[in-house]
């Protein structure tokens, strides 16, 4: 029996893990470089992966990128062995007094007695798992990172589970876990950030296409190697005082990244939302996040509905032929009455007006896809009414295919997220062949 288990979704409460101990190589006296990692897209989940090894003997691993993933875990499975895999012991200065996990044997990776408890999260599973925390050698690329706490579970050790009730249900085929980018002491950026003195920041270049990017994750700096920067506007990270998300933490704020949009504009029309949808509530609901999980922008309906009206008028003043709706996208349009540009399809421009003044500008490029031979969507989503179950719900959730081809640097220190709009603009993206 595995150590590992999996609980329905449902709103606990646990205290922060601490970190500590991290480092990689670097010669005496010279300065930290940062990270980098290479993404690719998954056409079939329109999600974004990127790959790590793992351990002794390296187990090179595909893992999926969630923005508001807590932390790093992995898919340990009969066919995975570590000889320098290290669990954290319960009570340990790495782990709070939080009880302990087990495991009547083998004992092998992910598999140990006790063993500081940690959570699994893929939010497209329908269930929690919970695994052990524990320390082994990460490998970035060609770099060999020590210190590094993670998580594993035995997906084997589910055999009565269903393909949707799998750990890694909804992620790409060849992904194997997940690599958690939030605000929490476990995700990867703050861990390598802390551990080896670079400034706590990392930036995303998510491509539109699966061909590999260049330097698309990187943690420690924020300079684009074409010289995006320069073109960079900068908004505040809000704080939403509510965790989000199937895991509560009792008196502690979202580690989710939120942003506060004043406006939306549709070809410099300002849709007419309620104040109250676009602001974070008592409760934790409302207001913006940005989300690499969710494939599509999602739009609470009460700010979708008077977006996509407001988008059909636009888009009819400009003569563009629309077709019946293909799910899940309502506002569709014969592809052949569209022009095109360096930005991709011209369509109405949707700007969101954010605090301090500066817009994000989401251009054909990304507000459009084709969803089938001459028919093209507005990739923005119904999100539905009510929170599911017991999580908050933001009204706007910014999704993946609004991120790619966009540089965003999170600068977790400052609480800053500064990006550049469609880098089509500056001739320039986020993929190459």
């Amino acid at each position: 029996m595995s150590s590992s288990f999996a609980i329905h979704f449902f709103l606990i409460s646990i205290p922060l893990f601490s970190v500590c101990c991290l480092s990689a190589s670097h010669a005496p006296n010279t300065k930290p470089h940062p990270f980098i990692l290479p993404i690719k897209k998954d056409p079939a989940t329109n999600l974004f992966y990127t790959s790590v090894g793992v351990g002794t003997p390296r187990h090179n691993f595909d893992l999926t990128i969630d923005l508001a993933g807590e932390n790093l875990w992995y898919d340990c499975n009969t066919h995975y062995n570590s000889s320098s895999y290290r669990p954290i012991a319960c009570g340990s200065k790495q782990c709070p007094d939080v009880g302990c996990v087990g495991c009547n044997g083998p004992f092998k990776p992910g598999c140990t007695n006790n063993t500081c408890p940690a959570t699994t999260i893929n939010p497209l599973a329908k269930f929690l798992f919970g695994g052990g925390l524990a320390e082994d050698f990460i490998f970035l690329v060609q770099q060999k990172v020590s210190g590094l706490l993670s998580s594993c579970i035995d997906t084997d050790s589910f055999p009565s589970f269903t393909n949707d009730e799998s750990p890694l249900n909804g992620l790409p085929k060849n992904s194997r876990g997940i690599i958690g980018l939030s605000k929490s002491h476990l995700a990867l950026p703050i861990q390598l950030a802390s551990a080896n003195k670079l400034p706590s920041k990392f930036s995303l270049c998510l491509p539109s296409s699966n061909h590999q990017g260049f330097t698309n994750l990187l943690v420690g700096a924020g300079e684009h190697p074409l010289g995006i920067s320069k073109f960079l506007q900068t908004t505040p990270l809000i704080v939403n005082p509510i965790s989000t998300g199937p895991v509560s933490v009792e008196g502690v704020a979202s580690k989710e990244y939120f942003i506060d949009v004043k406006a939306v504009k549709i070809d410099g029309h300002v849709v007419n939302l309620k104040p109250s949808l676009l602001s974070i509530d008592n409760k934790g609901n409302g207001g913006t996040k940005i989300s690499t999980m969710s494939p599509f922008t999602e739009l609470q309906t009460s700010v979708y509905k008077p977006f996509i009206r407001d988008f059909l008028k636009k888009a009819s003043d400009r003569r563009l032929k629309k077709v019946a709706a293909v799910a899940p996208f309502e506002a569709c349009f014969d592809s052949t009455s569209i022009g095109n540009s360096a930005t991709g399809p011209v369509v109405p421009t949707i700007d969101l007006v954010l605090q301090g003044g500066v817009q994000w500008s989401i251009h054909g490029g990304n507000s459009m896809v084709m969803a089938k031979k001459n028919v093209a969507c507005l990739a923005f989503v119904d999100g539905g009414t009510e929170p599911v179950m017991s999580f908050v719900k933001a009204s706007i959730v910014i999704g993946g295919h609004q991120l790619q081809d966009n540089y965003v640097v999170f600068d977790v220190a400052s609480s800053k997220l500064s990006f550049s709009s469609l880098l089509l603009l500056h001739n320039a993206t986020c993929s190459h062949s």
